[in-house]
């Protein structure tokens, strides 16, 4: 086995990690000896041991092995001893890396371990561990705003709803569950006013995988009513949930929903109403809809990553999932890049990111 390919069996064993280790982010390892593989591990739960340990707690004898890891190892003191520590106390030889930790308090790894006369190579299948990690990298380095995913289920030819607004269900059960498990890793799921009515969404977490922290609810609100009978109201003062609204609206909307136990937060733009929610502690934020507010945040550039579901229907007439934007020409338009695209039952699953946030 190739360090490429044992990088990628540490990528999938991170993965398990998925709604268990926020804020911290997924890591797997592997220990390989003469190309055979002696150990493994992930990051299972937030607060326990980290992906190397659990590596070295596989390995009856780690000496003189090379460990494989999609982050680079923590050098601090933090719920769990350094890792670097326990790759030398183990007479780890080589260290292979995907990805530079870029966290200052944790970050400097690769230079300690090069002190200690261990080889050292950063780079690894960069591209997918970044991807992989997207939310917990760009809360890093760019401290000021959540990371936005924008989750859209569609006909093929863009529609949310058909011609009587019927959403119910454009997409299949294996598209519906990988919804769920696709919650449980973000600390907020969010909708516009329109789809919170007509939909009447619960925005739980509802599959494979139980959140550590289940998600806040976010509604997005620039104006008219918030009936008091919808779910997420009545659910507020169980799950954290906030209406926000804009600045001349918000007493009025906090009037609306008082004693329901929903937070009214006022912010003039979606960029500050982001900027809010990132000073409350939600690191990342699933938007599920509707097609106002999601052409809004791609307008805007607030989406980093776009989930499109795509069933296999023509509805010719409907709410459209993406409404009309500024023009640009070929020459000026940004390209998205493809992260992930895969068969969900009968449906399509289209993952692309807006930019992916590479340390070199």
């Amino acid at each position: 086995m190739t360090d490429s390919e044992a990088m990628v069996r540490a990528l999938e064993l991170a993965l398990a990690g998925w709604g268990r280790v926020a804020p911290n982010p997924m890591v797997g390892a592997v220990l390989l000896r003469d190309g055979a593989i002696v150990g493994e591990g992930y990051h299972a739960e937030f607060g326990r041991e980290h992906a190397e340990v659990a590596a070295l707690d596989q390995c009856d004898d780690p000496r003189g092995s090379t460990c494989v890891v999609t982050l680079e190892p923590c050098t601090h003191h933090g719920k769990t001893p350094p890792c670097v520590e326990a790759l030398v106390n183990a007479g780890v030889q080589r260290v292979v890396i995907a990805i530079a930790d870029p966290n200052s308090r944790a970050a400097g790894g690769a230079d300690h371990l090069r002190e200690r006369g261990i080889h050292v190579e950063v780079g690894v299948q960069e591209r997918t561990a970044a991807i992989l990690n997207a939310s917990f990298l760009w809360n890093a380095t760019r401290p000021d705003m959540p990371f936005v995913t924008l989750k859209m289920a569609t006909s093929l030819d863009g529609f949310l709803t058909d011609v009587d607004r019927r959403s119910q269900w454009i997409s299949g059960k294996e598209a519906r569950d990988y919804v769920h498990w696709l919650r449980a890793g973000y600390d907020a799921l969010a909708v516009g006013r329109v789809t919170a009515v007509e939909d009447d969404p619960q925005l739980t977490v509802r599959g494979s995988v139980t959140p550590r922290v289940a998600p806040a609810r976010v509604i997005f609100s620039k104006s008219g009513k918030i009936p008091r009978h919808l779910k997420l109201l009545q659910t507020a003062t169980n799950v954290p949930t906030y209406l926000v609204a804009e600045p001349a609206q918000a007493p009025r909307l906090t009037a609306d929903v008082s004693g329901t136990g929903v937070t009214v937060l006022a912010a003039p733009t979606l960029r500050d109403a982001l900027r809010q929610l990132k000073t409350l502690g939600l690191v990342s934020v699933l938007v599920e809809g509707g097609g106002v507010l999601g052409t809004a945040l791609l307008e805007q550039d607030l989406v980093d990553r776009l989930v499109w579901v795509q069933a296999p229907i023509w509805l010719g007439q409907g709410v459209r999932a993406f409404g009309n934007r500024r023009a640009v020409t070929l020459d000026a338009a940004s390209p998205w890049t493809a992260v992930e695209q895969r068969a969900l039952g009968a449906d399509t699953l289209l993952v692309l990111d807006r930019e992916l946030c590479l340390q070199g």
